[in-house]
């Protein structure tokens, strides 16, 4: 994959596809099909895209677009913000508005439903962003606002209810709403699903949705109780290490995925400070990359939570969550500046690059290509 490129020149850039409205969702590939979301004026649209950079079909998932702290370019984010799923045969996609529906590889529609009649109004200050998770033949999802916290699985043939669980907590005001994803944690010997905000992470099993351990104090201590500490940030899991991230400054703890009951007093290490607050932490080859919603990069020991180096990366707000691929790492920023960050327990930048567009989208690669989506375009970037 390519450090630099340029939309001056097309130095490596493969292609551009203009997009009918902004977005903060990640594009999804699967062989030769992209799949993603997009805001269309009041509509909410699933795009499918080829690797060429032709739209093959677009579908209205929805109306009722709604805008996230400002207008166009300028807002933080909308509807539109749930990512994709795939397996290879049909597409999952919800929006911020609760429809979620599949559709077939020719865009032919399977089923779609409405999560707010099925179980309740979301009551969540800037929507409900948080992406399912496809697993073998279900859907996870976690919808944690005002109005109660629930986990769910459903049948992703279908969309009927699997299980569905009271998700507890004793978060308060603007806590109780979660932007975040769930995530699967699995290894050769066990796996079950994460789910994160209302001051509390929290593994389910897949089975039932029933509570295997939770893990606090990720709101409080000595700083006291924060009414506006909404959860953004997702974790992330790799075999033998759970990463948590929390809010405006807040901790990152590290779980042991043998973990049982309460952990919040048995983690494997607590970062105590300079958690990203939007963007995911990211996690290679021993080493925890946390990006700072402000643009700065550090880089933990993921054995013992030592910090690594503090880097001031570029001076822009961070939505988009940092992507390592090739033996780099991606930073985007939200006016459309992507470092470059060689892999590594050293700090070295490759290169700077700048699309001139407004960027809130986590990248994605697939076969040597990495596929940016910008709030005007999808690019294709690989090396010539």
């Amino acid at each position: 994959m390519p450090a630099a490129w340029s939309t001056e020149t097309g130095e490596n850039i493969a292609w551009r596809l203009p997009l009918p409205g902004p977005a903060g969702a990640s594009p999804v590939v699967w062989g030769d099909k992209i799949f993603l979301t997009s805001a269309e004026g009041s509509d909410l649209a699933l795009i499918c895209v080829n690797t060429a950079g032709k739209e093959l079909w677009k579908q209205s998932v929805s109306g009722g677009n709604r805008m996230a702290r400002g207008r166009d370019e300028n807002a933080e984010g909308n509807s539109a913000s749930p990512s994709p799923s795939t397996d290879g045969k049909h597409v999952w996609t919800m929006m911020g508005t609760g429809h979620l529906a599949c559709y077939d590889f020719s865009g032919k529609e399977i089923w779609k439903l409405d999560l707010q009649e099925r179980y309740g109004k979301f009551q969540i200050q800037f929507g409900m962003t948080s992406t399912p998770v496809l697993d073998g033949d279900r859907l996870y999802l976690q919808l944690i606002h005002s109005g109660g916290g629930r986990v769910i699985a459903l049948d992703k043939a279908n969309g009927n209810e699997v299980w569905a669980v009271k998700r507890e907590s004793d978060a308060r005001a603007e806590c109780e709403h979660s932007y975040a994803s769930p995530i699967m944690y699995r290894d050769n010997e066990r796996a079950y699903l994460i789910t994160h905000g209302a001051d509390y992470a929290i593994a389910h099993d897949l089975a039932d949705g029933r509570e295997l351990w939770r893990c606090g104090g990720l709101n409080g201590g000595r700083r006291g109780y924060n009414n506006t500490l909404r959860f953004v940030a997702s974790p992330v899991a790799v075999p033998g290490l759970i990463v948590v991230p929390t809010a405006k400054n807040g901790p990152v703890v590290a779980i042991d995925p043998k973990s049982g009951g309460n952990v919040t007093e048995t983690p494997l290490w607590i970062f105590p400070s300079n958690t990203p607050d939007v963007p995911s932490p990211t996690v290679h080859d021993g080493i925890v990359y946390l990006a700072r919603e402000q643009g700065t990069l550090i880089t933990l020991d993921a054995k013992t939570g030592e910090k690594l180096y503090e880097e001031r990366i570029h001076s822009s707000d961070h939505r988009a969550s940092p992507l390592f691929a090739d033996g780099k790492l991606y930073m985007s920023a939200r006016d459309g500046t992507v470092n470059v960050i060689k892999g590594g327990r050293n700090f070295e930048k490759l290169a700077k690059n700048s699309f001139g567009e407004a960027l809130t989208a986590s990248p994605a690669v697939s076969e040597g290509t990495i596929y940016f989506r910008t709030f005007k375009a999808l690019y294709a970037v690989r090396q010539k």
